[in-house]
């Protein structure tokens, strides 16, 4: 593969193309944004759901993510209505919080079925990296003021979702299974499944913070921590077993040349 994600007819021989959200296609070189121009740096991820890739502004410098949403035929059948959906939902959450200071700017559409945003000077939280004191504390309060709003994020136990800025803060990415009340109405049900999905985000921070921060761990919640609620597992016991074939299936497929590594193709 070269710098720009493409790949040589030898390569792209015998791949399962249609496991990827834009097949065959890469990310674009560059794209224009309401006259800027956007040009990759880095293609991170390819994925069934999405294909994402860091830009860098020719005119000012400014950096970005782009995330394309998919539309890959999957089994015959056409899928881009699923990217339009996807992407819309996704735009939606990040333009309903757009006035955090821990959730980054929407720079513009792309295309049919993609969106950048701001890149966060930053990486993310992973085990070992040193944790500034008020992280934490401040993270916890972004998941409240996302309750408020009728928003829960959902993936909190995605690692990679939550970022430690330059700024010492914490930054939240990825908005593609969030949750928000509003989408159903705000009737019972909803408002139920918002509280469940809350306990769930809760619930996985605080594992995060355990391993990063233990000297910070309050006695409450350390009992939350030990003390799995009904909704995480449930999620658990569902998901488990999915992932633990598609590792295995992905692994099987990437050995035997069948698949492109993430973050090429």
């Amino acid at each position: 593969m070269d710098v720009t994600g493409q790949v040589s007819a030898d390569q792209q021989r015998g791949k399962l193309y249609f496991l990827h959200a834009l097949g065959r296609a890469a990310l674009p070189e560059m794209v224009a944004i309401d006259g800027r121009v956007f040009r990759v740096t880095t293609f991170i991820k390819h994925d069934f759901f999405a294909a994402t890739g860091f830009y860098r502004c020719e005119q000012t410098g400014q950096k970005g993510v782009l995330k394309m949403a998919r539309t890959e035929p999957f089994l015959g059948l056409p899928t881009k209505w699923l990217g339009r959906l996807i992407n819309e939902r996704e735009l939606r959450f990040y333009r309903r919080l757009s006035d955090l200071p821990n959730v980054p700017a929407v720079i513009g559409r792309v295309g049919e079925t993609g969106f950048m945003h701001a890149y966060v000077e930053g990486r993310p939280v992973e085990k070992g990296m040193a944790v500034p004191d008020g992280f934490f504390a401040e993270l916890l309060g972004l998941i409240d003021t996302f309750y408020l709003r009728g928003i829960a994020l959902v993936d909190t136990n995605k690692p990679e979702n939550i970022l430690l800025g330059d700024d010492g803060r914490p930054h939240l990415i990825d908005f593609q299974i969030s949750f928000d009340v509003h989408n159903l109405g705000g009737i019972w049900p909803a408002t139920a499944l918002l509280r469940a999905f809350r306990r769930t985000d809760v619930y996985h921070i605080l594992k995060h913070k355990n391993r990063l921060r233990p000297d910070q761990m309050t006695d409450a919640e350390r009992r939350i921590v030990e003390r799995r609620s009904l909704a995480v597992r449930l999620h658990r016991t569902l998901t488990k077993p999915y992932f633990i074939v598609r590792r295995r299936l992905f692994a099987y497929l990437r050995d035997r040349g069948r698949l492109m590594p993430e973050g090429s193709k």
